[in-house]
């Protein structure tokens, strides 16, 4: 498979609007100051100085790409990306490291649990979340090339299923449908989502399986399609409860005068203890096998 650097190098090549830039997070692009030369800017440890100098860029015709792990880039600019980049729809793109889960051994101040709330408050940003390299790689030209700014909650964890192409931004992923209970989510955790999903199955529950590819613009038809099939719908993040996927259904229902039964698995106001992200998993009670068991007791609560 394409690696991520290998498809922003192509892109970047083919279209000189493209600039890379980066806060000294080359983890994922290392090859690319030598391919790109002067189109590849390092700014140092300094993201407010790296949304700044992408809007400047974006100014002048560029399409930025600024890499910066999820909770610095998200939290430390704030500001600059509402007013620089948010408000005059700049096409900046945002690309966050170790979102969520995948800081694994890092703490608080590098757990990013907050990062889809707050960039869903930027006026006209996108808000793109694979659910693995798979998933970024379909969905990468369609991001860069749109004309508005976007945060992507960069993830090349290894795939589990072979996603639906060609993504649509706005368009959910239909892994599963069934009848009994929707499963809602993006990201990490599709993984261990699909993996529940199939234990579900096996236990003789029909399950529906949404990966919503992106989160901003949101695909509300699929959601809603999914939620009347259905009589339990659980949502799964690496998130804090409020401000994430499920906040989002939440406003979609009352929106819409609906109601449904929605059993949410999220962080509530709490990091996660630092550790290899199996071990995570684990203590957090978000292994596929441990998110089975609280759907099942979910289902077995709503039946009472």
């Amino acid at each position: 498979m394409t690696s991520y650097q290998d498809a922003l190098c192509d892109l970047a090549l083919a279209d000189e609007r493209f600039v890379v830039l980066t806060a000294e997070n080359r983890a994922s692009i290392r090859r690319l100051p030598e391919a790109l030369g002067d189109r590849f800017v390092d700014v140092g440890i300094a993201e407010q100085t790296l949304v700044g100098a992408s809007a400047g860029l974006a100014l002048r015709g560029r399409v930025p790409v600024a890499h910066a792990l999820a909770s610095f880039l998200t939290m430390r600019p704030f500001e600059f990306i509402r007013t620089d980049v948010g408000i005059p729809r700049l096409p900046v793109k945002l690309v966050g490291a170790v979102p969520g889960l995948l800081s694994e051994a890092n703490g608080p101040t590098h757990q990013a649990l907050e990062d889809v709330a707050l960039m869903r408050g930027i006026p006209n940003m996108g808000i793109f979340c694979p659910a693995d390299e798979e998933d970024l790689l379909a969905g990468l030209e369609a991001v860069l090339r749109a004309d508005r700014p976007f945060y992507i909650r960069f993830n090349t964890r290894r795939p589990v299923v072979r996603h639906h192409r060609p993504l649509r931004l706005g368009r959910a992923e239909h892994v599963f449908v069934g009848t009994d209970v929707a499963i809602l989510t993006y990201g990490t955790l599709f993984t261990e989502a699909y993996e529940a999903a199939l234990r579900l199955e096996n236990g003789g529950l029909s399950v529906w399986l949404l990966n919503l590819r992106t989160l901003k613009p949101l695909d509300e038809d699929a959601i809603l399609e999914a939620i009347g099939a259905t009589k339990l719908v659980v949502t799964i993040e690496d998130h804090f409860l409020s401000g994430g996927l499920y906040t989002m259904v939440a406003e979609l229902l009352l929106g819409r005068a609906r109601t449904a039964s929605v059993y949410p698995i999220a962080f509530e106001e709490r990091w996660f203890r630092p550790g290899l992200l199996p071990d995570v998993l684990e203590a957090e009670g978000l292994s596929p096998a441990q998110i089975a068991e609280r759907i099942e007791g979910a289902w077995r609560a709503r039946r009472r």
